[in-house]
């Protein structure tokens, strides 16, 4: 798989977090987070530029790279949960990297980790090498699932520089360990499925 062109990637970063229990009962499964960052040359970095289609237009080749980038970290289990995001580096703006996660991209990320009906939640920040972003995580077939709340804390050491962009796609194969605050819960998504 590669991505389109268009981008100029100077890096792939890949995390994963296992927990196998969170000071209550065990799950029979460890949860498993997994995140892709993709670090990209901002072609816009240092200007304004009023249409940013071109950020948008070929990203579903990022979508679908970092998906299934993602999803392979997860040992072949499926994800539950998703979301996005990424940083600006400071001679670029937020709004360059939500250029690069709009529908285009998620709706080909859904596609490359199995699917998902619900909105995919994101972060977004202009920010300098090393800053840290939460990327949300939510329920992938409904974003009310108060138990797949979550998120994954991300930070390249090297990035964004200050022409360049971090894209980044997080997946779970679960909600919170011993979640139980309540709300709608997967059983009662699947059963009006």
């Amino acid at each position: 798989m590669t991505i389109d062109p268009f981008y100029n990637v100077r890096a792939w970063h890949s995390f994963v977090q296992e927990t196998a229990h969170d000071r209550g009962p065990a799950p029979q499964l460890p949860l498993i987070k997994a995140a892709v960052a993709v670090v990209i040359a901002n072609p816009f970095a240092g200007q304004w530029v009023e249409d940013l289609s071109p950020l948008t237009n070929p990203s579903a080749s990022i979508g679908t790279e970092l998906g299934a980038r993602a999803l392979a970290l997860l040992g072949g289990r499926p994800a539950e949960s998703y979301g996005k995001g990424g940083l600006a580096g400071l001679n670029g703006e937020q709004e360059h990297v939500v250029a690069c996660v709009t529908t285009t991209f998620g709706n080909a990320l859904r596609d490359a980790i199995g699917g998902g009906k619900a909105w995919i939640s994101s972060a977004t920040k202009s920010a300098a090498a090393g800053t840290s972003i939460d990327i949300p995580l939510a329920y992938k077939d409904e974003v009310y699932v108060r138990s797949h709340y979550d998120a994954m804390t991300i930070s390249l050491p090297d990035a964004p520089r200050p022409d360049e962009l971090v894209i980044i796609a997080a997946v779970a194969t679960g909600g919170r360990l011993n979640a139980r605050v309540g709300g709608m819960t997967v059983d009662e998504v699947l059963a009006r499925i």
